[in-house]
């Protein structure tokens, strides 16, 4: 059983993983498709961009910074095309896409650290206050090096508690900074 739950009180617990190897452009658009369209498709959307912006089918007259911008545009749908004109890529891209949407974010009242909280010993847990009169806890199993919301137990609030990276201070790690604060 766990403390909250010696406690009477529900609480839920939301991972959040940053997580930056998420697709960094929508290279869907950049082709001016849809993840829909089929291979044919694509092709075809891809074969008249590339001749639209190609270095060589340039104007002489266009500025420096519209020359710039047409060649990052090239080089955006080839990349796109190298993604997507492949069957394996494109599978394992859509993968990604569909993960990115499938994140909920989580509206966060404030960010704490753990030091910010308060540890109970009879429930081992550290809590916050609420504005609201209810706590947010965090059990101690709970806390990993990872980004944590924890959500009121009364209250539709949530905060979001960071772990600090582990710093060499006078007494030791963080671990023993946060050890003592029990």
């Amino acid at each position: 059983m766990t403390a909250a739950q010696k406690r009477g009180k529900k609480t839920l617990y939301i991972r959040i993983m940053v997580d930056s190897s998420g697709p960094q452009k929508d290279w869907y658009s950049v082709l001016g498709a849809c993840p829909t369209d089929d291979i044919k498709e694509l092709k075809q959307k891809y074969q008249k961009l590339i001749l639209m912006f190609h270095p060589d089918k340039q104007r002489q007259d266009v500025s420096e910074g519209e020359a710039e911008q047409h060649l990052q545009r090239f080089i955006d749908i080839d990349q796109a095309w190298k993604i997507l004109g492949n069957e394996e890529s494109r599978k394992k891209y859509n993968l990604e896409l569909r993960a990115n949407e499938l994140k909920q974010s989580w509206p966060v009242d404030a960010h704490i650290t753990h030091e910010d909280m308060n540890w109970d010993c009879e429930t081992e847990c550290y809590t916050y206050s609420c504005r609201c009169g209810g706590e947010f806890i965090l059990e101690k199993d709970e806390m990993e090096e990872m980004e944590t919301v924890v959500c009121c137990d009364s209250c539709s609030l949530s905060i979001e508690v960071r772990t600090r990276a582990e710093v060499e201070c006078s007494g030791g790690c963080l671990h023993k900074q946060l050890n003592s604060i029990r």
